[in-house]
């Protein structure tokens, strides 16, 4: 997938440990039978971050959610280090709180910073109890076998049903300190835009206060992570953290200015990346779909008309049989829950292979269906809106709904 430019901030490498001062390590902690598999993931900073988090908003919300949420109350936003194990949700159990508030303390100990100060995630299986034991056992080596390039082993324990690890990585500058942010995130299936989306841990080296780091994340997840749908359900695990140690040297953001611009911006690239990469992985996707709303009345309104393609079934179904079915495009626009014209409508759809109008003013345009299915034979799918009744835009992102999804599922427990 092609990483969009943005002037002033460059790709690098390096996932959650491209910041200064981060390490991380992943490796088989026995909760996944398949001893190649990473299952358990710690990053830490070698000093104390500023942090927020974003959570599900599921009524069932898995311990480590509830835990997380707390330990970022109780440290007053400071957090030292992430704790992640894959396989395994830790939900629904009568002793998750529990287990992820012992597995937060052997961290700590470990690390010689408080319990509080660990964001802990967990992602697998509903239902299932996790013992204690994989990080009793497997927590010393974890810590001491983190590096600066660990960042591959901790995405790769993160992973379920993902085919391919999710990390991003920017540096820009704040005034004359060179900064960087990075991120890794987990996620195929129970994707929807209902907040964050599964797994998603981000770190820099920027100097911010916890309240600033909170409002960019918050502001940030509304026009990204929430305008993400895989499959429509929410997961009960879904987290977003974001953490900064202030190690590049700038002088510490505590006001909306310039400089939280910049910070901000580089969140939005890396968690736009991410998303765009979660929606490509989605579970038995062929396709990513982007659906771009302009000359809307208001962004909130150009969001949910994105958003409502982007989730309809129908419209993914059809985009996997690379059929140019623009009306139920149409449709997806037109139940969407915002005050427009329908009759002022275009649509377009466009790809590496070419654009074509397919709807004009609410009405379909006669149009080559072999160039159609051509431009939607690609591997990334761009649909068009444009309302042409004001100036806001909005993105939101999916796939194509194809046979396998339903084979991945119907068997995700073994």
């Amino acid at each position: 997938m092609k990483l969009e430019n943005f002037e002033g901030y460059t790709y690098v490498d390096g996932g959650v440990c491209a910041a200064r001062g981060f390490v991380a390590n992943g490796l088989n902690a026995g909760i996944n039978p398949d001893k190649k598999k990473n299952d358990m993931c710690l990053v830490y900073s070698q000093e104390p971050c500023s942090a927020a988090g974003v959570y599900t908003q599921n009524k069932v919300k898995g311990a480590p959610v509830i835990v997380t949420r707390e330990n970022l109350k109780k440290s007053h936003g400071i957090a030292h280090a992430i704790l992640a194990n894959s396989k395994n949700a830790n939900t629904c159990n009568f002793d998750g709180i529990e287990i992820a508030e012992k597995a937060c303390r052997l961290a700590a100990d470990q690390l010689g910073i408080k319990p509080e100060e660990v964001i802990i995630g967990s992602t697998g299986v509903i239902g299932q109890r996790l013992s204690i034991q994989p990080f009793e056992e497997y927590m010393k080596p974890l810590a001491e076998g983190m590096t600066a390039d660990g960042n591959d082993r901790a995405a790769y324990a993160i992973m379920t049903t993902d085919t391919v690890m999710k990390q991003v990585a920017v540096e820009f500058k704040i005034g004359d300190a060179l900064c960087r942010m990075g991120g890794m995130a987990k996620g195929s299936g129970m994707i929807h835009p209902n907040m964050a989306t599964t797994l998603n841990f981000l770190t820099s080296d920027v100097a911010i206060t916890p309240e600033l780091i909170q409002k960019a994340l918050s502001d940030v997840v509304k026009v990204t992570y929430n305008c993400l749908s895989v499959d429509g359900d929410t997961s009960t695990n879904d987290t977003v953290t974001v953490m900064a140690n202030g190690l590049a040297g700038n002088k510490l953001i505590d006001k909306e200015d310039e400089a939280y611009e910049i910070f901000r911006q580089a969140l939005y690239i890396v968690m736009m990346n991410m998303t765009r990469m979660l929606a490509a992985d989605g579970e038995g996707a062929s396709k990513l779909l982007e659906c771009s709303v302009t000359g809307a009345p208001a962004q909130e309104t150009a969001i949910i008309i994105a958003k409502s393609v982007i989730r309809s079934p129908l419209l993914k179904c059809a985009m996997f049989g690379e059929d140019a079915n623009w009306g139920r495009v149409l449709c997806a626009i037109g139940y969407a829950e915002a005050e427009f014209d329908i009759d002022k409508v275009d649509v377009d759809f466009e790809s590496e292979f070419g654009k074509i109008a397919v709807c004009r003013d609410g009405s379909g345009v006669e149009f080559s269906e072999e160039e159609a299915a051509k431009i939607l034979s690609a591997e990334e799918i761009h649909i068009l809106v444009e309302l042409k009744q004001g100036k806001a835009q909005a993105k939101a992102w999916g796939c194509d709904l194809t046979y396998d999804y339903v084979k991945i599922n119907g068997d995700y427990r073994s």
